[in-house]
Order: structure tokens, then sequence, then C-alpha cells
């Protein structure tokens, strides 16, 4: 049996929380994104996403837009020191990126116009949608058949409460619902962090397109990899020459070492935590990367690294929490929330777009709670241990395809 129109808070207003909130909206409930990001749309980094199957059947049924999404690769393939394929596989994979899939859910939520696509027409039995940024969560409190209590700060510093019948915690793996709710699960840095970046296709050369157009491309030697995609460009454009070539660089900084420390302090002064931002690295770190890239990587990757203009750092991290219901099922957490994957997963949108899923399913009546929460959790567990060891391997271990400066690896 379907729920009752519910006044729902999502806390988070990135793909995760679009998810959750635009399937909650498809069910007639009335929904409020809190974004504690002061601007009303989220500035986008450039970065790549793999559109797995659970991203891909979210549009499929809950995008109205109806427009294209991905760009398709048709293979994976491995390079050696000299740029030559050593390894390749035929395997079909859909990548996208973050800013197509952030304006066409806002499109669907709120209505947001923009040049990604049409905003669609609102359908009889939708409910209402309400993206509220500036606002940050500061306690919940159960209410018991009355509810949640969400405290909140709006974007005026004021302290604000509103009572909830659902509160979604999707604001990623430093989220604050977590905190409030679990504050002994922290986030660890994993030993490394991953570089990143785009170039415009039509600046590649024709060694660089070969390599990496509508392929997934990797490269591994001892202590680093990295791997190439091409993704929608300028306002997701899909057309050959107008997309943008995607990497990430996965480099070993120990933690508390100098090197680290270097790489984190932006061009602000500030000691930046888990993400340094475009526009804030260093003029002398990136000219360091871009001569290690010309020492130490293919030609190709050499290329695109030291082409863009302005790369971005990612600290990996682990975090995952014991469960994700909380308040006799009045408070969940989803995605990243729950379990912050490793990048080399590929599925960090793809478990917010399974759990928002999986969600509709529970609140139109198609399983129970104790469902939901089991399968979303046995999701979270499976995927970040294997994050782990993809990563450690990758990093620290031996990769199959890993390379010496001189040729395959030896044991």
């Amino acid at each position: 049996m379907a729920q009752a129109p519910m006044n729902v808070v999502v806390v988070g207003g990135s793909l995760g929380g679009l998810f959750t909130a635009l399937v909650l909206k498809r069910l007639s409930h009335t929904v409020q994104i809190f974004e504690r990001n002061p601007s009303p749309l989220l500035q986008h980094q450039g970065a790549g996403v793999v559109a797995g199957g659970p991203t891909q059947s979210f549009f499929q049924n809950h995008d109205r837009t109806k427009r294209a999404i991905a760009v398709t690769s048709k293979l994976r393939h491995y390079l050696d020191i000299d740029g030559k394929e050593v390894y390749r596989e035929e395997t079909v994979q859909k990548m996208t990126s973050w800013d197509l899939l952030y304006y066409l859910l806002r499109a669907n939520f709120d209505g947001v116009e923009s040049v990604y696509c049409n905003v669609p027409e609102k359908a009889d039995g939708d409910g209402s949608g309400e993206y509220r940024y500036g606002c940050t969560v500061t306690g919940l409190k159960d209410r018991g058949s009355k509810g949640v209590q969400v405290e909140f700060e709006d974007r005026d510093g004021k302290s604000q409460s509103t009572t909830a019948d659902l509160v979604v915690g999707a604001d990623g793996p430093s989220s604050t619902v977590r905190k409030i709710l679990l504050p002994d699960v922290k986030r660890e840095y994993a030993g490394y962090v991953a570089w990143r970046g785009t170039v415009p296709e039509s600046e590649a050369s024709g060694e660089a397109k070969e390599a990496f157009v509508e392929k997934f491309t990797f490269y591994h030697m001892r202590g680093t990899q990295i791997l190439a995609y091409v993704i929608p460009g300028e306002n997701g454009a899909l057309e050959p020459g107008k997309r943008l070539i995607n990497w990430v660089w996965y480099c070993n900084y120990p933690e508390g070492s100098e090197e680290l420390e270097e790489l984190m302090t932006g061009a602000d002064g500030k000691r930046h935590g888990v993400t340094l931002p475009v526009g804030q690295m260093r003029p002398e770190i990136l000219e360091q990367q871009r001569a290690y890239a010309k020492e130490i990587l293919p030609p190709q990757f050499a290329e695109i690294v030291c082409n863009t203009k302005q790369p971005f750092i990612q600290a990996i991290t682990d975090v995952i929490a014991p469960r994700n219901s909380f308040f006799d099922g009045k408070v969940l957490l989803i995605g990243d929330a729950v379990a912050g994957f490793r990048p080399h997963t590929a599925a960090s949108t793809s478990q917010a777009a399974y759990d928002a899923q999986l969600l509709s399913q529970w609140f139109n009546g198609e399983m129970g709670r104790q469902e939901w929460e089991a399968r979303t959790m046995e999701y979270a567990r499976n995927m970040q241990g294997k994050g782990v060891e993809m990563g450690d391997k990758s990093q620290f271990g031996k990769h199959p395809m890993q390379q010496t400066l001189h040729g395959m690896a030896t044991s």
C-alpha cells in the first residue's frame, strides 16, 4: 500500500538529494531540499561520471526531459609507458558528467531553466518541490507520532526549525545528518589523492584521440594509476568534437606528510580538507605535476594532464555507517552519506540512484522498510569493501596491468 502524502526534508542538494527528492515528489509528497551551499545553483568541478546501470535506469524511468545523457565507451584498454595498447576487452559503458545530470534533475524537481534541457510539464499526481539553499541542519529530534523536528540555520544566519514526517540525509560522505546520529563514524584518509581534470576533445592530438575517444583507457605503474574517458562537453554537448576528455590520476601522499600539506594548501593560503577546488591550485604545484607527468606517464596521458588549465584534487577517503535508518524509519541515510566509495568502483552516483529507486518502491508499497534497509546496506557494504580492495591493490599492491618505466612489473 502506498504511503499517504508526507512532508519530507531532504538534506543535501547534489545528485543524491535530487534523486531522492524527485522520486518522492513523483509519489505526491511535499519535498523540501535543504542545501547548505549559499548559492542557488551548485558549481561543478568539471567531473566525469560513469553512468552505471542504476543511474541509467533512474533517468529512463524518472527524467521527463528524455534527452540523452551519455557518451558510449565501446571498450576498456590498457597502455604501456610508450602509449602502446597492451590489453583490451570489449566492454560497453556509458560516460556522463556531473553538471548534465544536475541540471536535468533540477529541471525535473523544481523547474530550473538551463541550456541543458527543456523544463518538463508537471503531471497529475505530482507533489511539490522546493530547493532551499543556504540552509545548514544543526539538529534532529524525534517527536514520535508528530514526526522529526529539524533544526537549521537559514541563509541569513537565523536559527529555524520545521517538522517533517520523513528526513533523508543525502549530504555526502561528510554528512551532517550522519554526524548528528552517529558521531563516532568518521571519514578516514586512504593515503592517496585523485588529481582530476578535463581537456576539450577538439584540442587533443590525433594520438590522444585514438587512445581516449569512446574508450575507457588505463595506465598502471607502481604507486600510481591514471584513467581517461570522454564525457559530454559544455552544456551537455554530445557531438564529436564538442565533448571533453576527462582524466583521473591517483597519486600517493602519506598522511601527515609535507607533500600532502603542500598539495592541499590552496592559492588562498588555506589548508583544504578533502577537496582542493578548481582555481585553488598554486602554479608551482601544477608545474611540478606536469613535469612529473612527462616523466612517468604514456605520452597521450601526459598530454592531457599538461593541457588541463585548472585541475582539482580529491583526497581519497573511506567511511561507512553501520545502519541507514533511525527514529523508527523517520530518518534515513542514502548514497555517500551511508558509505563513501573509493572512485575506483565508479559506483558513487549509482549507489544514490539505487537507494532512491528502492525508496520509491518502498513508499509505493512494493516492499517494506526492512527490505529497503537490508538491500541498500548490502549494496553499501559490498561496494565499499570492493573499493578498498581495488584502491589498495592499485596504489599499494601489485595490479596485473602494472608497469615499470621499462615494461611490465615482475614479482
